[in-house]
């Protein structure tokens, strides 16, 4: 067993870190934080956890710390058997190497191990390192983390690009608090969006050739698929699993009846409970997240149907036979995708309102016990049934939930407009999703 770490520290010591294009998610804020907390990063495979993690140790390189100093280890390196014996020989082997001159461990992936978090627990303890771990399960996530590691970790969420990073990725610098845009940075800003908005932001996938983009996504839902589902729960009906998130993918609710009932009519005996756990299964890979009712009772927030919306755009088009095209299901996604990475705080939530004679509000962001902003998604309003029926979904919600901050986002439309004493923001998607929306408050 020590050979083997010895060769994954020495393979560390000897390799040259990649070239980073740097994100918004700065790590450097934990770095002196007392009381010392382990920071878990958490976030869909693929998003660029291990990156972020690699742009916090380039930063320690250029300040002159040593690499014996720093420790990263990557669990899914095929090397690393799955044994309690790796964890209980890393540390004795790191001092073997290093001696007592470590001062960080970054640890990659790490819910892969068996008993990983008691084990995490001990290093804690000891207080000899400071530590950074990541992980693409949500056993990782502040939500699920284990009894033994509450209240000694924070979590820090990463998503795929938003679209400013994006922007970055594609090597564009835009001045957004500029009050003039050309006409030609305005076609090319548009140009990035609706590649965005089709395309999506997952890192790798941006910087590919277009040719290549679906075959990529295609092969991270394979390996989700496989690997952070039906290896790690180990399913034994894997077409049952696959026809669910076929059914998921080209849907925009689902209730787990309805779910049942189709299952059914397609031939796949699946019980409820076994339903359950499967859609738990996937949002915890992160591939979903759902969106629950609005409603101060937790019974219809379990009863009513859950709108449902996928991590990345780009897995839409690549995979949805219904959506693929539809621009306003890629509008409503990419909005819901940029909420979450805005308000990922423990007492911040994000819900759908509908009322009982069917008008709704796309998302209520609520902060606390305060309904903060009531949102529509609407790709294009000149038809005057559909503009009538945004707007008065706005001010049923405002009433009812006491919220004045309204906001409905389109295509090109901006302006301000006043109904019953209410102010009604609307703002074209591009000047919403970078933050550029104050000129219209």
């Amino acid at each position: 067993m020590y050979s083997t770490i010895r060769t994954i520290l020495q393979y560390w010591f000897e390799k040259k870190l990649p070239e980073i294009i740097p994100r918004e998610i700065n790590l450097e804020g934990y770095l002196q934080m007392e009381p010392r907390k382990i920071v878990a990063i958490t976030g869909f495979r693929r998003v660029g956890k291990t990156y972020v993690l690699f742009q916090l140790i380039k930063r320690l390189l250029e300040e002159g710390m040593g690499r014996e100093q720093i420790i990263y280890i990557n669990f899914d390196d095929e090397r690393i058997p799955r044994r309690r014996e790796f964890l209980t020989e890393l540390l004795p082997a790191i001092k073997r190497s290093v001696g007592e001159r470590f001062e960080f461990l970054f640890l990659d992936e790490i819910q892969n191990m068996p008993e990983w978090s008691r084990w995490l627990r001990r290093i804690y303890d000891t207080g000899e390192a400071r530590i950074f771990i990541t992980g693409s399960s949500s056993k990782v996530s502040s939500r699920e983390l284990p009894t033994e590691l509450r209240g000694r970790a924070l979590e820090v969420k990463v998503f795929p690009l938003s679209f400013k990073e994006f922007l970055r990725f594609k090597g564009e610098e835009v001045d957004f608090e500029s009050v003039q845009y050309s006409e030609g940075q305005m076609a090319r800003l548009q140009r990035h969006l609706d590649e965005y908005l089709y395309y999506g932001g997952m890192p790798e996938v941006v910087l590919s050739p277009e040719y290549r983009r679906f075959e990529i996504l295609q092969q991270y839902y394979a390996t989700i698929v496989s690997r952070d589902i039906i290896e790690r729960y180990r399913i034994k009906n894997e077409e049952g699993l696959k026809a669910l998130l076929r059914l998921l993918l080209n849907s925009t609710v689902y209730s787990t009846s309805r779910l049942y009932n189709t299952m059914k009519s397609m031939g796949h005996e699946i019980g409820k409970t076994t339903l359950h756990n499967y859609l738990g299964y996937v949002e915890s890979s992160y591939f979903l997240r759902s969106v629950p009712i609005f409603s101060p009772k937790v019974k219809d927030q379990m009863q009513y149907p859950r709108k449902l919306y996928i991590v990345d755009n780009g897995f839409i088009s690549s995979l949805s036979t219904r959506f693929s095209r539809n621009i306003g299901r890629l509008y409503e996604n990419m909005v819901a995708m940029e909420l979450m990475r805005r308000y990922t705080g423990v007492d911040q939530g994000l819900y759908y309102w509908r009322d009982s004679r069917g008008k709704e509000v796309d998302f209520v962001v609520k902060d606390g016990v305060e309904v903060k902003e009531l949102i529509q998604v609407c790709h294009n309003m000149e038809d005057y049934n559909t503009r009538r029926r945004e707007i008065s979904g706005l001010l049923k919600a405002s009433r009812e939930l006491r919220c004045r901050r309204l906001t409905i986002i389109t295509e090109t439309e901006e302006g301000m407009e006043e109904h019953e004493g209410r102010k009604i923001r609307i703002l074209p998607l591009w000047k919403w999703i970078t933050g550029v929306d104050d000129r219209v408050a």
